[in-house]
């Protein structure tokens, strides 16, 4: 365990503060992946963080910090996903998306792949950036998400043929 993660789990406000610097952007990336809404992101990154706090104090060092934190948002935003599909059917709203006009061809493709992606139905989008993105096993995924091994390798299969028939040059 690092001396930073120690004074952190000890109370140390400023170690926390340059632990959340060191890693928010990480964390706020897969939120956003996992969300496909920036607002939803942004709360989820802050939940994640408030979590870390709270259970800082459990983090035994048996793994790197940035695993143990990278594990915690994915459970955070997967819980997150499955509240707000008990409380309601989701519908979701595609973000507006920057101007391109100054993008270069390939910052447009990127940009054109984590559109896609936003696009994606919400399990699909979850395996594909859990599996594809993250390097997660099906197992975990399953583990995660509360679902069937087959279940994750079918929304991978259909994350997949939705990608490649939205990135088809038209």
């Amino acid at each position: 365990m690092t001396e930073l993660v120690s004074r952190a789990g000890a109370g140390d406000n400023a170690a926390f503060e340059e632990l959340y610097r060191e890693h928010a952007g990480r964390v706020y990336a897969l939120c956003l992946r996992l969300s496909g809404d920036t607002l939803s992101a942004s709360e989820l990154t802050q939940d994640v963080f408030v979590r870390c706090w709270e259970r800082l104090g459990s983090f035994r060092g048996e793994s790197a910090f940035s695993s143990w934190l990278h594990r915690l948002a994915v459970n955070v935003a997967l819980s997150a996903h499955r509240g707000d599909s008990r409380r309601r059917k989701r519908v979701e709203a595609v973000a507006v998306l920057p101007d391109t006009a100054g993008v270069t061809r390939s910052d447009a493709r990127d940009f054109d792949l984590e559109k896609a992606i936003t696009m994606l139905p919400a399990g699909a989008r979850t395996v594909f950036v859990l599996h594809d993105v993250e390097g997660y096993r099906h197992e975990e995924i399953a583990d995660f998400m509360g679902i069937a091994i087959g279940t994750s390798k079918a929304h991978l299969f259909r994350a997949r043929r939705l990608l490649r028939k939205s990135l088809e040059p038209q």
